[in-house]
């Protein structure tokens, strides 16, 4: 049997804050995990397998204490993998082999974070190898500078424009004005995001993703226990898992580790980038996107940019409808870990329950991408493709 098939997505929910001074990171956490297994039909007593990155504040990579302040008395089995963006992605597939192996039947996944309002943990802990090495050579970059320089090379090879970039932003105001939660609700033309203030070279303001609190939650069960349940499962079709190194410094920061992880997504799921519906892709910038649809196999290297013309993104008839909540780059950035609203929106899209006006028309398949790390240094990439349960 595909491992894949012993458990499903049956409960997903998005935290409708952008901005919450007045909660804690752990109420965060906790009001996300009550949302996403009431949509499930469950509650905190049924959770036997919790699962969080070092967004969770706390011991044991956070899901300690936040075990208990959940009350999550009856786990017998937690993950605190931490993949930056991509670990609700990872996540989901740890829950399914754990699932599958009999280590657990209900596996909450929660992420939040608070960086516009108070602090996002994460930070410090032991210097890494490669810092001794790298700090003195970074000194005065930012996380911005080093996806400049992904964009200026993909520019350089391919011929790649700023304007092409801008589309990518365009298509994400467009559907985030059709969602009411939205952070930012104005619809943007190229112009104006090529106008935009630039921030490094050649990435203008609109080309970066937002800064927002929030969080998000998704609920994995077993076969057995989706059958008691009345609501729409997802399936898991596919996973893939990957990552890129610096390769010594002979780096080329023209692909991303979604060249490794998306193939074997699709060799798993036995489909091919045609019979996708749906993509939920990472946007931490949009040369994030760009660089990952080429990566996935839509289109091929140094073709993204003419790609993502002429609207080929914006839901619900162009060629590829993509992140149709608004995504990172107009909807939410949750802690800066896009990762569990790529998964939300693919949910929604799956069941019919995206917003109206962006609603991909008989979605059957979704593909979700999340990326950990750094476009212009060491990364990490997983991939899942999902399927409307029959």
């Amino acid at each position: 049997m595909n491992v894949n098939d012993a458990a499903v997505i049956i409960g997903a929910y998005e935290h409708p804050g952008r901005e919450l001074p007045d909660k804690s990171l752990a109420q965060i956490h906790a009001e996300v995990a009550i949302g996403a297994l009431a949509d499930a039909g469950l509650t905190l007593d049924d959770v036997d397998g919790y699962f969080c990155g070092h967004d969770a504040p706390g011991y044991g990579g956070g899901w300690v204490s936040m075990a208990e302040y959940l009350g999550l008395t009856n786990l017998t089995y937690m993950d605190s993998t931490e993949s930056g963006g991509a670990s609700p992605i990872y996540h989901v597939s740890h829950a399914i082999a754990a699932i599958a192996a009999g280590k657990c039947n209900v596996a909450l996944i929660t992420l939040a974070g608070k960086p516009r309002t108070g602090i996002q943990p994460g930070g410090g802990g032991p210097v890494a190898p490669q810092d001794s090495f790298e700090m003195g050579m970074f000194t005065g970059a930012g996380l911005v500078s080093t996806y400049a320089l992904a964009a200026r090379r993909h520019m350089y090879e391919f011929g790649t424009t700023s304007e092409q970039l801008a589309e990518i932003k365009v298509a994400a105001t467009k559907h985030a004005s059709h969602n009411p939660n939205a952070f930012l609700q104005k619809v943007l033309t190229v112009e104006d995001v090529v106008n935009s203030p630039m921030v490094a070279d050649p990435l203008h303001r609109a080309d970066c993703c937002l800064v927002t609190d929030g969080g998000g939650a998704i609920v994995v069960v077993s076969r057995e226990v989706a059958r008691t349940l009345d609501r729409q499962p997802v399936r898991i079709m596919g996973q893939g898992e990957a990552a890129k190194l610096t390769n010594g410094g002979r780096l080329d920061l023209t692909y991303t580790s979604a060249v490794w992880s998306g193939p074997r997504a699709f060799e798993q799921a036995g489909v091919t980038v045609d019979d996708i519906d749906y993509v939920s892709i990472y946007d931490s910038f949009t040369i994030t996107v760009l660089e990952i649809l080429e990566d996935l196999g839509f289109c091929e290297k140094g073709q993204g940019g003419r790609f993502v013309e002429d609207g080929a993104l914006v839901a619900p008839h162009g060629r590829l409808p993509f992140n149709t909540d608004g995504g990172g780059l107009s909807n939410n950035h949750p802690g800066h870990r896009g990762g569990v609203t790529k998964i939300i929106e693919a949910v929604r899209q799956l069941r019919g329950e995206a917003n109206q006006g962006v609603q991909v028309p008989d979605c059957e398949i979704a593909l979700v991408h999340g990326n950990g790390g750094d476009l212009g240094t060491r990364m990490r990439s997983a991939t899942m493709i999902l399927g409307r349960d029959l």
